[in-house]
């Protein structure tokens, strides 16, 4: 579980990032409040809320069983564990 909160925490971590890098480059000041206005940090912020659905939508598309498959959870079997299948 912790995997996918990491990788949606840096998708949306990554255009401030990237701002932050491009500043350092150009010689700007990154600390500056200048260069952090509202209107920037509202378009990081749409950026970075892009890159999150658009991560969940390629998630929730190209991961997890095929449709209409049947689950089966884990369970016991004369002593022995069997592990959850999608059949």
């Amino acid at each position: 579980m912790i995997r996918p909160v990491l990788t949606e925490l840096a998708l949306f971590l990554t255009p401030f990032l990237i701002y932050a890098i491009f500043l350092w480059a150009t010689r700007a000041g990154v600390l500056d409040p200048a260069h952090w206005s509202l209107s920037k940090l509202a378009w990081l912020v749409i950026a970075a809320l892009v890159l999150m659905i658009g991560s969940f939508v390629v998630l929730a598309h190209f991961s997890g069983s095929r449709p209409g498959g049947t689950y089966t959870p884990a369970h016991v079997e004369n002593g022995v564990l069997v592990p959850e299948k999608v059949e």
